[in-house]
This record gives C-alpha cells, sequence and structure tokens, in this order.
C-alpha cells in the first residue's frame, strides 16, 4: 500500500547539515504515523525520529534532539529529516518508514512500522 524511497544522503564533515527525503507512493499515506531509523554497521537499526499522521506531534531520540528536524508535506507524500551540526556517530544508513500505530509511545520500535524504504548512506567525516 506504501513505497517508499531515500534521498539525499552523502559525504560531508563533521558540523554541516543535511537534508533527507523519503518519498511515499500510494494513496494512504496520510493513515501512517512516519519515522526515520539508523543503522550504523555492526548495530542494531536505532529510532532517530518520527512524526504523527497530521504532522502535529514529533518524538526524538536523545541522541539527536536538538539537531535534528523530522518534517512531512502529505499533499506532496513526502517526509523530511533535516540534520544540523552532523556528528561522525551519526554515520550510519538511513531507513524511512512508516506505521500505522496510533501510539506514539510505540513509535520507538521498529517491529510497529509496517513499510519500509531502501536506506540512504549517510558519511560524516571528523
Amino acid at each position: 500500500q506504501v513505497q517508499l524511497v531515500e534521498s539525499g544522503g552523502g559525504l560531508v564533515q563533521a558540523g554541516d547539515s543535511l537534508r533527507l527525503s523519503c518519498a511515499a507512493s500510494g494513496s494512504t499515506f496520510s493513515s501512517y504515523a512516519m519515522g526515520w531509523f539508523r543503522q550504523a554497521p555492526g548495530k542494531e537499526r536505532e529510532f532517530v525520529d518520527a512524526i504523527s499522521r497530521s504532522g502535529g506531534y514529533t518524538v526524538y531520540a536523545d541522541s539527536v534532539k536538538g539537531r535534528f528536524t523530522i518534517s512531512r508535506d502529505n499533499a506532496k507524500n513526502m517526509v523530511y529529516l533535516q540534520m544540523n551540526s552532523l556528528k561522525p556517530e551519526d554515520t550510519a544508513v538511513y531507513y524511512c518508514a512508516a506505521t500505522s500505530m496510533w501510539d506514539n509511545h510505540r513509535w520507538i520500535t521498529k517491529s510497529v512500522y509496517d513499510y519500509w524504504g531502501q536506506g540512504t548512506q549517510v558519511t560524516v567525516s571528523s
């Protein structure tokens, strides 16, 4: 029902900014809360942030709070991840995901997401 495609990854230096985009196909995009996860080599996929269906509520991992901003444009079927003050530890493959879970307390759990994008690589050099 939902196909997700991430873009915008690349190689940047510590302190730089980068914006990731996630394009969704399908007519039910606005029915899903959207989240970003990331996975570094040798580590489990971890929660980054999430946004409610209407865009009115957001949740952030402590590691990115104050630096990253998630947003969405339902008219364009797009979700974005603005990343500022990037650190080498932000290096990972970033994944966009969609969930029908209404309880925001569960958005940090990857198992509640129904659809995933292919991922885009973000590399931050020191």
